[in-house]
């Protein structure tokens, strides 16, 4: 609560939001990093309004040719038009800290969460954040999220594997395909987030599991170990429950690739189903649709935040990204 409290002070400079949360690995209990940005996700309903409110409280948080050039209009245009619907604003400096937030229309967060349209901000909302406003209850519909996180990690896992090797594949997730991990990411990246937040993870997906292991999906193994060995269920009925429990998008882009047939379920509703012949060949289909859609959202957002961030802020991220890289390899 106290630290909580302690980012939420962000919140004091700027106007009203609906939702925001704080992540990234600034917030990991190992990490002394004192020049770490501490990233925020912030959530309204009017992001042109909010901007133009915004612009008055703190116009040295935005890049100058933004403000020269249309203000509001052109920073919602960029965001929504170029990149995956949300603006950063990095190198803010505030108390103590370097900051970063990014603003996203509240429509843009919800279908993202619940149908992974561009897998952008769900993919950060799969991993441990401190939620420090929530005016509709974004905390409960991304549950949703977690769940088909967890779906999809259990099919790109093998049959057998740790506890940790789950909440790994679902970090990964997010960066399968991401074009900064070629060159501007710490190799380390998601080894060092499992491992400094294992608690919170098994606090987010421990439901899912033992869910899926109500379903006979799951079995776990007894050992002296104190990390849960997990048994899954391979078969091409537990492939289809869970490519069912897929986001909508993330389906349809299977289906394209494998074909799909037309259902009507119990309710009369009519459903399509990817057609599946395989394990091993729909696997391989899903990660080819989750590095597509990936790669697609991290150029855009790339070159969005090379727009509104200006050359000198831009070339001092990629700068502290790449050091972080190479830090890692050697």
């Amino acid at each position: 609560m106290e630290k909580k409290k302690e980012l939420g002070g962000l919140l004091d400079i700027l106007p009203p939001v609906d939702f925001c949360c704080s992540y990234g690995s600034s917030l990991l209990p190992n990490n002394n990093d004192k020049s770490s940005m501490v990233d925020y996700i912030i959530g309204v309903s009017d992001p042109l309004q909010w901007h133009d409110q915004n612009l008055k409280m703190n116009r040295n948080h935005y890049a100058s040719w933004m403000m020269q050039f249309g203000g509001a209009k052109v920073i919602t245009g960029v965001a929504e038009s170029i990149g995956v619907g949300v603006h950063f604003n990095p190198y803010v400096t505030w108390e103590d800290k370097m900051v970063k937030y990014g603003v996203v229309r509240m429509h843009n967060l919800v279908q993202d969460l619940l149908n992974w349209e561009s897998f952008y901000l769900s993919g950060r909302l799969q991993k441990p954040v401190h939620i420090l406003a929530d005016n509709i209850d974004i905390e409960n519909l991304n549950l949703n999220n977690l769940r088909a996180a967890t779906s999809t990690a259990l099919l790109l896992l093998p049959s057998e594997f740790s506890e940790e090797d789950l909440y790994a594949k679902i970090c990964s997730l997010s960066y399968m395909g991401d074009l900064r991990m070629f060159f501007a990411e710490d190799k380390n990246k998601v080894k060092r987030i499992v491992q400094g937040q294992f608690d919170l993870f098994e606090k987010s997906y421990k439901p899912f599991i033992d869910e899926y292991a109500a379903k006979d999906l799951l079995r776990f193994s007894s050992t002296s170990d104190p990390q849960v060995q997990i048994a899954q269920d391979c078969a091409l009925p537990a492939t289809r429950s869970l490519v069912s429990s897929l986001p909508s998008s993330i389906r349809s882009g299977m289906g394209m690739r494998l074909g799909d047939e037309v259902k009507v379920s119990e309710s009369g509703r009519v459903i399509r189903e990817v057609v599946i012949g395989s394990r091993e060949e729909t696997v391989e289909c899903l990660r080819k649709v989750l590095r597509r859609k990936v790669m697609v959202s991290s150029a855009r957002q790339a070159f969005a935040g090379l727009l509104s961030s200006g050359a000198v802020n831009s070339a001092q991220y990629l700068t502290r990204k790449m050091g972080k890289a190479l830090k890692s390899w050697m």
